[in-house]
C-alpha cells in the first residue's frame, strides 16, 4: 500500500499584479488587479514504503510547493493527497508525528539555544522516552560526526554544521516518511557525501521512505533508483533513473584514442573535444555501434569506451523536451 499517494493535485496562488510608477502604485491602493498562477497542474503519483525518490525540476517547477502541501503547510486548490492515509492538509497530531521536513534554506532549531537543548524540546513535544532519546542522540553524534557541535548555539555554526544538526534534530522522532528539500544546499563535497551516506543508512535501518528534491544530481544519483521530474507544474517523467537517458537524450559519447586521430573526426558525430591522441564524439543512439566499427576500421586504435552523458546533460535535455506555458 502506497505511503504516499497524490490524485490531480493542483495549487493556484492568486498574485497582485505590480506596475511601475507611482501612479500605479497609487492606483493599486484603491483598484488592486490580480492574476492566477498555477504552481502544481493535476499531478498524480504514488510512492511505496521504504523508497527513496528524486523530485527533480528547475527553479519555480512546483517542488517546494509539492512538498508543502505534502506536509500540511499549503493547502491544495483542487485534487488530493494521502500521507500514511492521512489527509495532510487536515495537519492530524497523529500523521504529524510521523513524518518530518527538512528545507535547506530554513532552520527549524532555536538560532540562539545550542543544538542540544533544542533536541530535549523535541524529545517532549514528540514524547520520545528519554532512553530512545539518548540512544538515538548518541547515534546521531557518531553518524553525522556532529561531537561538541550540539552544545554550541546554532548561531555560531557554519552552514554544513548547521545542516548537520538540523537533520539530527528532524530525525529524533524517526520520522517515517522524510521530506527533504535541497538538504546539501550550499555545501562543501565532504559535507555533502557524508550526508548522503547519512539519509541512505538512516532510510535502510528505519525503513523509512524519503522524497528528496535537489540541484546536486550527485545526491540523485547516490540516493535513488527512481525519479520524478516535474516542470510548469507538471509531472513529465516518473520511473527509474537509469532509463531517463534513453527516454529523453538521444545520443551517446564514444570516446577512443589512437595511435593518431583522423583529421575528420567530424564525420563520425558532433566532436565534444579532441586532445593529442583522444577525442570524444556525441552520436546519435542508433548509430553508435556502426561509428565505432568505422573508427576501429579508419584509425589504429588503443581504446575506445562508450558512455551514457552525464546526468545533468540528461536532465537539462529532459526539460527541453518539455514545451513552455503558451
Amino acid at each position: 500500500m502506497p505511503v504516499v499517494s497524490v490524485d490531480s493535485l493542483t495549487k493556484t496562488f492568486r498574485v497582485p499584479v505590480r506596475e511601475s510608477g507611482l501612479a500605479a502604485s497609487v492606483r493599486s491602493l484603491f483598484n488592486r488587479e490580480f492574476r492566477h498562477v498555477e504552481a502544481v497542474k493535476a499531478i498524480d503519483f504514488t510512492i511505496e514504503p521504504g523508497e527513496i525518490v528524486g523530485f527533480l525540476g528547475p527553479n519555480g517547477a512546483g517542488k517546494t510547493t509539492t512538498l508543502k502541501m505534502l506536509t500540511g503547510l499549503l493547502y491544495p486548490t483542487s485534487g488530493s493527497a494521502s500521507v500514511l492515509d492521512h489527509d495532510p492538509s487536515l495537519r492530524e497530531r497523529e500523521l504529524l508525528k510521523r513524518l518530518a521536513l527538512i528545507m535547506g534554506n530554513r532552520n527549524n532549531l532555536n538560532w540562539d539555544l545550542p543544538a542540544l537543548d533544542s533536541y530535549e524540546l523535541q524529545r517532549a513535544i514528540y514524547e520520545i522516552p528519554k532512553d530512545q532519546y539518548a540512544s538515538r542522540v548518541e547515534s546521531f553524534v557518531e553518524l553525522l560526526d556532529l561531537g561538541a557541535l550540539i552544545d554550541k548555539p546554532v548561531r555560531n555554526l557554519s552552514l554544513g554544521e548547521r545542516m548537520k544538526v538540523e537533520i539530527g534534530g528532524a530525525l529524533l522522532h524517526h520520522p517515517e516518511v522524510l521530506f527533504l528539500d535541497e538538504p546539501t544546499l550550499g555545501l562543501d563535497v565532504t559535507m555533502q557525501q557524508r550526508i548522503r551516506t547519512f539519509i541512505k543508512e538512516h532510510s535502510r535501518k528505519t525503513g523509512a521512505t524519503v522524497m528528496l528534491t535537489s540541484h546536486y544530481m550527485a545526491d540523485i544519483v547516490a540516493l535513488c533508483e527512481r525519479v520524478i521530474v516535474i516542470h510548469h507544474g507538471r509531472i513529465i517523467y516518473d520511473g527509474a533513473l537509469s532509463n531517463l537517458a534513453d527516454q529523453f537524450a538521444g545520443y551517446k559519447t564514444i570516446t577512443v584514442t589512437a595511435e593518431q586521430l583522423t583529421p575528420s573526426m567530424e564525420s563520425y558525430g558532433s566532436v565534444m573535444s579532441v586532445a593529442a591522441q583522444v577525442a570524444t564524439v556525441r552520436v546519435a543512439r542508433a548509430e553508435v555501434s556502426a561509428v565505432a566499427r568505422r573508427m576501429l576500421q579508419d584509425m589504429s586504435v588503443l581504446d575506445i569506451s562508450i558512455a551514457e552523458p552525464p546526468i545533468e546533460d540528461v536532465i537539462a535535455d529532459v526539460f527541453d523536451s518539455s514545451e513552455p506555458e503558451t
